[in-house]
């Protein structure tokens, strides 16, 4: 097995991949959404009309093992958009092995060839082992969530 982690875009021959990744994405933060969401979100994500979403897969040995959903927004502190990275993922057996911040990276150098150098995220407080990822490549905010 390789050690190399391979960044690419989703592409619709993707699907299954994408979904299982997605789903255990949502398993860890003990959630789901219903089949339509899967649906609509996948139509988004590899619809070329749909510039403002992205998601980028992470590959070892030609097999995918992590996902980053985003979305590119404007914002009213700044002329140009930001980026909402909004989902990150590896699956389990690959962590520790860069999956993550390959992911992480490839949205920054996505962000910069946007011209939207603002790169945003939220996680949940109990997720220590990711945090000790986002420390080394982004810095905490002083920022709480609300939610209606």
């Amino acid at each position: 097995m390789s050690n190399a982690v391979f960044i690419r875009a989703l592409r619709e021959s993707d699907h299954d991949d994408w979904a299982a990744l997605w789903r255990a994405y949502l398993a860890f933060y003990k959630t789901t959404v219903d089949e339509e969401v899967y649906a609509t979100t996948f139509a988004r994500l590899t619809d070329p009309s749909v510039g403002e979403m992205g998601c980028l897969l992470a590959e070892v040995d030609e097999r995918p093992v992590g996902l980053v959903h985003f979305i590119q927004h404007r914002h009213n502190w700044r002329i140009e958009d930001v980026i909402y990275l909004q989902d990150l993922y590896a699956d389990p057996a690959m962590r520790g092995r860069g999956v993550g911040r390959a992911l992480i990276e490839a949205v920054y150098a996505e962000a910069d060839r946007r011209g939207t150098p603002s790169v945003y995220w939220l996680t949940q407080d109990f997720n220590a082992e990711a945090r000790k990822l986002y420390d080394r490549v982004a810095v905490l905010t002083p920022f709480i969530k609300y939610q209606r």
